[in-house]
């Protein structure tokens, strides 16, 4: 693995500095496809050709701030593990690990705590918008169904991030903020004890597509308005049936075939973007111009999409039939975090006092 040249707090070193990429995602459900193309694929595109670190983890223990159910925080991590090898993520290239299985990483947690002040997790999204929830109902506590999960929520993220020196976190708009918190964080620590954390860095890709769902808003698990990537968990039909039947359901106007139709207000033609070529787009939008019927447009869309998930799903199913193969290559992967985390948080614990008393023979 290629070191840090410079873990320098204040990231501003002359020294070059390789970057460490760090990935997570929560085990809650299954993935639909606006997971697929706006966080699987470019991520797994982007380490293809590059020399930069790349740690990928499953965020199971953020997953239960939100999940109660335990069989589906156990099948979802199933489930997600299979997917992200499934769709090329090598093992060998990245440390792909779970993250309970870092122990490290809720300890250094507990440490950030009693550095990180109080009012920043007041400030954080998540937290004031379930406060605003509480706030419109009569005699309610403000913080009524607030766990310490979730206020502290971003101190666990930092943790995360902090305790492999991640200098790029790929996000959405809407997480810039837990980046932010993670810097302050970060800054805190080194100046009240040492500089052991470099301060992390938002990685934003407005180039990637945000996805329009079934209904023609963004697409999202909250909006039940997806196309699952593999199928739901224990399905009754096959996955390729339920990608087929999900599209067939995207919400068109009443045009009829043969009338020109406007591409550019189409959900039908916006998700046929993310997965289609140029030539490919514009023969499409001549298509939609020339009249192309709703149902013709849709079976195309499954078609284009189908082409590029079919070979992915035979690897899911052997995955998912094959728990062992999961469970080693999860393990492998966490040994090879610890081999970082170890070493991190030994040094910030003898930065905050917590050390041998004397070497003993």
């Amino acid at each position: 693995m290629t070191d840090i040249v410079s873990t320098a707090p204040s990231n501003q070193s002359s020294k070059t500095v390789a970057k460490r990429i760090l990935t997570g995602i929560k085990p809650t459900g299954t993935l639909h496809l606006g997971n697929y193309v706006g966080a699987i694929r470019p991520a797994i595109e982007s380490i293809h050709n590059s020399t930069d670190e790349a740690f990928f983890f499953l965020a199971d223990y953020h997953g239960i701030i939100g999940c109660y159910d335990p069989t589906i925080i156990h099948e979802s991590t199933k489930a997600i593990a299979a997917t992200w090898l499934a769709c090329g993520l090598d093992p060998e290239r990245v440390t792909f690990y779970r993250q309970s299985d870092v122990p490290e990483i809720s300890e250094l947690a507990w440490i950030l705590n009693c550095s990180c002040a109080k009012g920043l997790m007041n400030r954080a999204h998540a937290y004031k918008a379930a406060v605003d929830i509480n706030a419109e109902k009569a005699d309610v506590d403000p913080d009524q169904g607030i766990t310490m999960g979730l206020f502290g929520y971003p101190v666990l993220m930092a943790a995360d991030i902090l305790m492999f020196n991640a200098t790029d976190v790929p996000v959405g708009r809407d997480q810039i903020q837990h980046i932010e918190m993670a810097r302050d964080i970060a800054g805190t620590f080194n100046h009240k004890y040492k500089s052991l954390f470099t301060l992390p860095s938002a990685l934003v890709d407005d180039n990637i597509p945000l996805l329009t769902g079934l209904d023609g808003r963004k697409m999202s698990k909250s909006y039940n308005n997806t196309i699952p990537l593999f199928g739901e968990l224990n399905p009754q039909v096959s996955a390729e049936k339920q990608m087929h039947k999900a599209i067939m359901k995207i919400v068109t106007n009443s045009q009829l075939p043969a009338e020109p139709k406007n591409p550019d207000d189409s959900a039908i033609f916006e998700i046929y973007k993310a997965f289609a070529t140029p030539n490919e787009i514009a023969d499409m939008r001549a298509q939609f111009a020339a009249g192309i019927g709703w149902g013709d447009a849709k079976q195309a869309l499954f078609e284009k999409i189908n082409t590029e998930i079919a070979p992915f799903r035979e690897r899911y199913q052997e995955l998912m039939a094959n728990p062992k193969e999961l469970e080693e290559i999860l393990q492998m992967g966490a040994e090879k975090a610890r081999r970082h985390s170890r070493k991190q948080l030994d040094k910030a614990r003898r930065a905050i006092g917590i050390r041998p008393l004397a070497k003993l023979k």
